[in-house]
């Protein structure tokens, strides 16, 4: 058995209904995500730029989409009904139609939606026959549910709608607790209901096996419709509003979605069961209410509100996780007693109405524990009175909720590409508002852009001469559910009916501003836009409904003509959410162009001009050839220069008192005869009064890393033998600019310089990424792997890309993938710097925007007293009543802050209930005493709780990354290239794992084109963690209960394979990650462990049995010459204790795959290394023909 490595010392979008329009010909004015793809590496539109989308229905019932990389409105696929009402989110639109039916629209994906249906067979054992079907009286049935209690045979479970298909027949899991059963499956016990295990034992009197089926939903890129459960054909009672929010109350089940309704007789339903495994829900609930309704709406979170006939708005209370249907309502009052409220729409926590005269309102305060308490939202969209156009609201921010102007979305219909005029009229676009809100640092973007936008008038201009007549305009109003951003915290208000029949504009300044308590609502009037008679929608006759507003005007028998904008009557912003860095292109027209000029210029591809600029940069550099031809007989006028920079920084002591000093630096750089460069770096301090200095040779430094925390912009440097010490040289700026002047742009350049290491790493690169979520990567020597005398680790020269991940993937072809913190997928697009790289640290290409989400965590700890129960008093000896998990250090919600000064919340503070163990309703752990084991239910030993809290921080930075929409991935793998293959000319396998456990297969995978084309889904028992595929196509996978599996006949032809096989673990251990390289698997179980699989062979590729090889590991990684790299979780140096280790296995040959010993590279404070495209092998010598010798093995304390 092999010493550990302590011995020798880390929404899917909707993409069917948007399309990317043109872009425009000058790519470097558009945003990053929007600019077009580099030549050579072709990508899916998908991975373009992840798309979300807006939903709208016009006045003749038509249900639009406008996605966000798209220009256009395009009808939706299945366009034969008539709808009223849509309420959309990222992943489904629920709609009304005219026949008063609901229906929903679920967006295609490359994961089908499956439901597992299960059933037991139950048997009793009997003296003459043994096991049989024969059981007592008071036995539950031969075959039914879990519990035993409901009659379940198999031929009696049947597809709850017709949209739904059985995907396979009845079979029996033979999976158990993570360990294979039995042939036939069964589970034995003394009696029911009892604990059952896998062995049959002398009084094993009952047995039970489980069944299962799969179910797979149908429907979807069409309208289905939702059938009742009393009678398919009618529902409860005909609806004429319905909102759908509350995916983020709880995280299980997945996809949980709240459905609300509102009848026709005022009466509210709700949708029981809506989750992502069943879109479209089981049942509807009657819910009493002191009145009746008229519209609802429904925020993501807990907020939902709804107004009465009378005027009134009915709020509901007790929503939460447990029960998301609340418990009682409480009645607002509308913000004059003449006007009641028409419409309100929620977001995350604010509320925006609209009074019958026709006034946006919104309330102030609105939050789930305090009414009176602030928040903010992202963005706003309504719908015009007067023109009907869709609005959004710019400017909104934490200090000024009411933002600032309104804006209109100027694309025009798909069916008009092909009229020039269609997209370009703005008088017939209206008035539009629209940005988002990201944080309390930032400021909305301005209102002057370099193109024109259509805004509202101001107030120099003129305005009609008189109010538009109530009358002749439709009371209708607009609304939907919440806009859905990238996480909860990001998601805002989407419905903001902009019934924009007001006189006064954003600059007018009525009265006095009353208090809060006098007047909990702010109005917001808007300014009327210019009237078009030939667009105008006053001849509409006055409805006395909110449901009028599908009706049709007397008389207008024909649609709207093709130089017509839309006129719409309801506007759904759930599904889709407006980047800062990315706007679409929704809102501006080109200043000075006819319509026709306008539709030519969109004509010009981005290809056509980076072409363009490819030539002119071709033509610029001949010339300088030319001109240099005539003087290349002349001598170099200087042999050698020397450049200096000199600053100040500080500097951490490595003696005592051990603290920061401030400190002079001074970079030299040097250029030799022969051109090349070389620098030193010299510190000088004061010690005792005395000056001194050290200096640092650029060429040995190994690895420049940024140390970010809370309060400091600190950086270290690593040579070979601060590596072995573990103690790098620490030093910090003043400023965030300061540091990025002298670690990036001058150290981390003169580093790759001196080394003269530049461009996009090759295609063999090792590839790592720290604690902190940075990139680097590393060129392999060929004597890396060398048998003898192999290259140590600490003289690897790490250098850092651009980006920021949780892990990474790669091959030797070049294909690299990355997943972030929010699991959002991102392909290696060949660039090289981005974020704080620029100038000759960067590329100039391939370069785009890239956020990340991460969550920080604290602990409320309690211990219980016999007077008051649990408080927040503990003993002297206790952790801190608000800490991190180890209870070392306090954390308290004032104190804490994000993990570094990079990054910025997003979301207030909320109950994380996912932890392990589980907790009670209110997220409560309970144990004996701290630290001890916590679990979810409290019982009579239980003396202390904790609860864990959570926070979204966001970070945006750049770099060589593009993102592959819309799933979300938790894990990996791209196959090695076998040493020594040839070009096959098949496409690459690249297996992954989603978020929720599905097993994907990303199809169409080159080294032109990374992304791939599309993912087939392959079909599981259970939700897996961890994947790898190895060189010689054998993919092995783990799931999330710890099991190992086996895909068998996987090849290029069947990239999927055809089945599953279940391999036992090793005894009494849980495995959470596999590695396969060329020939070896080795797996990582939840304690640390390193375990190598024995007995494979081409004819057993499943092996034999599991052999321990190392404790003390995080992360293993098997490369394609079954070289084994980890990281490790503790390890001694000379000097310091460091966690998170490269380590490199030595010793590893083909007659002996485990090695014997590890060699200690960079750390510590390192999460993941990939070594999967280093297939450079060593060149061969006539020493290394004989039987090489082993290494000797480091020596070291052993890791407690």
């Amino acid at each position: 058995m092999g010493a550990g490595p302590d011995a020798a010392s880390g929404p899917p979008s909707c993409p069917g209904p948007g399309r990317a329009g043109p872009l425009s010909p000058d790519a470097e004015e558009l945003p990053p995500r929007l600019r077009p793809a580099p030549r050579g590496l072709r990508l899916p539109p998908a991975a373009a730029m992840p798309n979300s989308v807006l939903w709208a229905v016009d006045l003749f019932g038509r249900v639009y989409t406008l996605s966000t990389a798209g220009q256009y409105w395009e009808l939706c696929k299945d366009s034969q009904l008539e709808f009223k009402r849509v309420s959309a989110t990222t992943q489904c639109c629920w709609g009304i139609a005219c026949d008063n039916q609901v229906y929903v629209y679920v967006c295609a994906s490359d994961v089908p939606i499956r439901r597992r249906e299960e059933a037991y067979e139950n048997q009793r054992w009997n003296p003459v026959g043994g096991f049989c079907e024969k059981l007592l009286l008071s036995d539950r049935w031969a075959w039914s549910d879990v519990s035993g209690l409901q009659h379940r045979p198999l031929d009696g479970v049947a597809l709850p709608s017709p949209h739904w298909e059985w995907e396979s027949d009845w079979y029996v899991d033979e999976n158990f607790g993570g360990e294979p059963t039995e042939k036939g499956g069964w589970t034995y016990a003394i009696d029911f209901p009892a604990t059952y295990t896998r062995d049959k034992k002398w009084n094993s009197c009952v047995r039970r096996r489980k069944w299962i089926r799969y179910r797979r939903y149908k429907s979807r890129d069409i309208w289905a419709k939702i059938p009742s459960k009393d009678d398919p054909k009618e529902l409860p009672d005909p609806f004429n509003d319905l909102s759908v929010g509350g995916w983020e109350i709880t995280e299980e089940p997945v996809g949980h979605l709240s459905v609300w309704a509102v009848s026709l007789q005022g009466k509210v339903w709700y949708r029981e069961d809506v989750s992502h495994s069943n879109p479209e829900g089981s049942s509807w609930s009657l819910l009493d209410t002191p009145g009746e309704v008229v519209q609802i709406s429904c925020g993501p979170h807990d907020l939902l509100w709804a107004t009465l006939w009378e005027g009134q708005a009915l709020v509901r209370e007790g929503i939460n996780r447990s029960n998301p249907k609340g418990s009682s309502w409480s009645v607002v009052e509308p913000p004059g007693s003449e006007n009641g409220v028409m419409h309100v729409s929620v977001g995350v926590n604010v509320v925006w109405a609209v009074t019958k005269d026709q006034k946006v309102w919104f309330r102030r305060g609105v939050n789930s524990h305090n009414p009176c308490g602030t928040s903010w939202i992202e963005m706003v969209w309504g719908i015009g009175c007067e023109d009907r156009a869709v609005y959004f609201r710019q400017g909104v921010t934490p200090s000024e909720l009411s933002g600032k102007t309104w804006k209109a979305i100027v694309a025009a219909r798909e069916c008009d590409r092909s009229h020039s005029g269609s997209s370009s009229s703005l008088l017939s676009a209206g008035c539009f508002f629209g940005d988002e809100v990201r944080g309390s640092g930032e400021s909305a973007p301005s209102d002057t852009d370099a193109s024109s936008e259509v805004e509202r008038p101001g107030p120099g201009q003129p305005l009609p001469a008189e109010p538009l007549d109530d009358s002749k305009n439709p009371t209708g109003s607009s609304a939907s559910g919440p806009g859905a951003g990238r996480t909860a915290e990001d998601t805002a208000e989407d419905a903001c009916p902009a019934e924009g029949s007001g006189e006064a504009g954003p600059n007018t300044h009525p009265g006095p501003a009353p208090t809060p308590a006098e007047l909990p609502w702010t109005s917001i009037d808007l300014k009327e836009p210019k009237k078009v008679p030939s667009h105008s929608a006053t001849g509409f006759p006055e409805t006395t409904s909110l449901s009028s507003l599908g009706l049709l005007p007397l008389g207008l028998e024909e649609p709207y003509g093709v130089d017509d904008h839309p006129l719409w009557a309801w506007v759904s912003g759930g599904g889709c959410v407006v980047e800062a860095c990315a706007m679409p292109r929704w809102f501006t027209v080109q200043a000075g162009l006819s319509p026709s000029v306008q539709t030519l210029s969109l004509s010009i591809t981005p290809a056509q001009t980076a072409a363009w600029r490819k030539q002119i940069f071709q033509q610029l550099t001949e010339r300088t050839k030319r001109e240099l031809e005539n003087f290349r007989h002349y001598e170099q006028a200087v042999e050698q220069s020397v450049w200096v920079k000199t600053g100040t920084l500080q500097w951490w002591c490595d003696w005592k008192p051990h603290k920061w000093v401030d400190v002079r630096v001074a970079l030299e750089q040097f250029t030799g005869h022969d051109g090349a460069r070389d620098s030193i770096l010299f510190i000088y301090y004061v010690v005792h009064e005395e000056k001194k200095y050290t200096h640092i040779f650029l060429n040995e430094v190994v690895a420049l890393v940024p140390v970010l925390n809370e309060t400091k912009h600190s950086f270290a440097l690593y040579t070979p033998e601060r590596t072995r010490q573990r103690w790098p040289v620490r030093l910090a700026a003043a400023t965030e600019q300061d540091m990025n002047d002298w670690q990036l742009a001058l150290l981390s350049l003169s580093c790759c310089e001196s080394r003269k290491v530049q461009g996009r790493p090759s295609p063999q690169a090792i590839w790592s990424i720290t604690c902190k979520g940075d990139i680097f990567v590393s060129e392999p020597s060929p004597d890396l792997e060398a048998h003898e005398h192999p290259l140590p680790c600490d003289q690897m020269f790490w250098r850092q890309m651009g980006g920021h991940l949780r892990m990474v993937e790669a091959n030797s072809q070049g294909v690299v993938w990355g997943i972030g913190y929010d699991h959002t997928a991102w392909v290696y697009t060949g660039g090289y710097g981005g974020g704080c790289f620029q100038g000759l640290a960067s590329s100039t290409s391939n370069i785009y925007t890239q956020s990340d989400v991460k969550c920080v965590h604290i602990y409320e700890n309690q211990r219980w007293n016999p007077v008051t129960g649990y408080t927040s008093r503990g003993l002297p000896t206790d952790r801190y009543m608000w800490s991190d998990a180890s209870g070392l250090q306090e954390c308290t919600k004032a104190g804490t802050k994000p993990p570094s000064l990079q990054w910025a919340w997003v979301s207030d503070w909320f109950v994380d209930f996912s932890v392990p163990g589980g907790t009670d309703q209110e997220g409560w752990q309970y144990a004996s005493d701290f630290p001890a084991s916590y679990h979810g239910s409290k019982t009579m030993k239980d003396f202390v709780r904790r609860r864990c809290w959570a926070r979204k921080c966001k970070l945006v930075t750049s770099g060589p990354w593009l993102e592959v929409p819309p799933i979300t991935l938790r894990d990996v793998s791209i196959i090695p290239e076998s040493p020594g293959a040839k070009e096959s000319g098949h496409s690459i396998a690249l297996w992954a794992i989603s978020d929720k456990g599905d097993v994907l297969c990303r199809l169409g995978v080159s080294a032109l084109n990374p992304a791939g084309s599309s993912w087939l889904h392959v079909g599981t028992d259970q939700p897996f963690a961890s994947i790898s595929i190895g060189a010689c196509y054998q993919v092995w996978a783990v799931a999330r209960d710890g099991s190992a599996f086996y895909r068998g006949s996987v090849y290029p032809s069947q990239p999927a394979g055809d089945c599953w096989y279940h391999i036992p673990s090793p005894p009494r251990q849980r495995l959470k990650q596999v590695s396969v390289g060329q020939t070896s698997v080795y797996a990582l179980d939840e304690n640390g462990n390193l375990w190598y699989r024995q007995g494979i062979t081409p004819s057993y590729p499943q092996g034999s049995s599991w052999e321990h090889v190392s404790n003390n590991v995080c992360r293993v990684s098997v490369g394609p010459l079954d070289q084994v790299w980890v990281i490790a979780n503790k390890v001694q140096g000379s000097h310091s204790l460091s966690r998170g280790t490269v380590c490199h296995r030595t010793g590893v040959q083909p007659h002996e795959p485990k090695g014997h010993g590890w060699d200690y590279g960079i750390g510590g404070g390192w999460d993941h290394i990939s070594v999967r495209a280093n297939a450079t092998r060593a060149p061969r010598s006539l020493s290394q023909e004989q039987e090489p010798s082993a290494l000797p093995e480091a020596r070291g304390p052993v890791c407690c």
